[in-house]
């Protein structure tokens, strides 16, 4: 028998629900090979005495039937449910070094990833604002592009995690530009549209109202959209963000470019959580995350849900289809 391919899943923050629900992948057969990043001691007591959790051994083509693998990545001190540490901040981190080290060399298919705490991470004197932004930063890979995935939707941002009043000074033409051109490319190259169609919302209410609520449609987006036009790509836009995400409009695109976090994510959330996907992209490798932050309140109660971990791990497995 060949080989399956190995897609990394790294655990993420372990006060959190990322161990228990990487535990339950067992609960699904995947048509490749899963491995688990993170502390097998770990694992093993928030998974469950019912889950067999084994270390992940390369030499294997396939993985051993019923068992969990594990690439055992030693925490820096115990980790308790529900309590955060920032003495194991450095541990995440390394768990996401490990995971993209093993894409890049081609040992993993791809990287799904579970929630990671930022706060704690900064504590830890580590500044740090997203997965997003730490693989685009250890990639080499000047611009990204975060797009989630669910509910039927997809929803890329012109801008990731900023605070609103930093954001009208961060969609600059040249930006806004290679943002759609990412998008553009990935949808085709990862999601296999030929012509991909894009609805392009406003920044401001009602896309700007002719400029009598703000100049930034006028000035930056229509001569960007104006422009790709021209090269063949197929924009609809800029809408209101108010009602772009009717039915009917939504009906006319494959995928939405909101231009800040909070102006499209609340509603592909409403459709879809627990479902959903984040996937950035422009990254050299395939990366898939929960939808979903920590959940410390949950941590070790098993009640998680992990419907996001097995959505975002089935679509990191279609994108490398494709992509072969």
């Amino acid at each position: 028998m060949s080989a399956l391919p190995i897609f990394a899943i790294t655990s993420g923050e372990p006060a959190g629900v990322g161990p228990e629900l990487c535990a339950r992948l067992l609960e699904r057969d995947w048509p490749v090979r899963l491995v688990v990043l993170g502390d097998i001691g770990l694992i093993r007591a928030r998974g469950g005495k019912s889950r067999r959790v084994v270390p992940f051994d390369a030499a294997l083509g396939r993985g051993p039937a019923g068992a969990l693998e594990v690439l055992h990545v030693p925490l820096n001190a115990p980790a308790q449910a529900g309590v955060l540490d920032p003495a194991n901040a450095s541990y995440v981190l390394a768990l996401l070094d490990r995971a993209l080290a093993g894409c890049q060399s081609g040992e993993f298919a791809g990287m799904v990833t579970a929630p990671v705490h930022k706060g704690v991470i900064n504590d830890a004197g580590v500044a740090f604002t997203g997965h997003t932004e730490y693989l685009a930063e250890h990639t080499h890979t000047p611009l990204v592009v975060m797009m989630l995935v669910g509910g039927g939707l997809r929803v890329a941002l012109a801008t990731t995690h900023l605070p609103l009043a930093a954001v009208p000074a961060a969609i600059t033409r040249e930006v806004l530009e290679e943002t759609l051109r990412i998008l553009h490319a990935d949808l085709v190259a990862r999601f296999a549209l030929a012509a991909p169609r894009i609805l392009v919302a406003g920044l401001n209410p009602h896309a700007g109202e002719g400029g009598h609520m703000g100049r930034e449609e006028i000035e930056i987006i229509t001569p960007v959209l104006e422009t790709l036009r021209a090269e063949g790509m197929r924009l609809i836009g800029p809408l209101p963000a108010d009602t772009l995400f009717v039915p009917h409009t939504l009906e006319q695109g494959d995928a939405v470019l909101a231009m800040y976090h909070d102006q499209g994510l609340p509603v592909l959330k409403h459709a879809s959580f627990g479902g959903g996907v984040n996937v950035t992209l422009g990254l050299p490798i395939i990366r898939t995350s929960v939808d979903h932050g920590t959940a410390l309140d949950l941590a070790g109660t098993g009640r998680a849900d992990p419907g996001s971990l097995f959505a975002a791990v089935e679509l990191a497995i279609d994108m490398a289809r494709v992509r072969a």
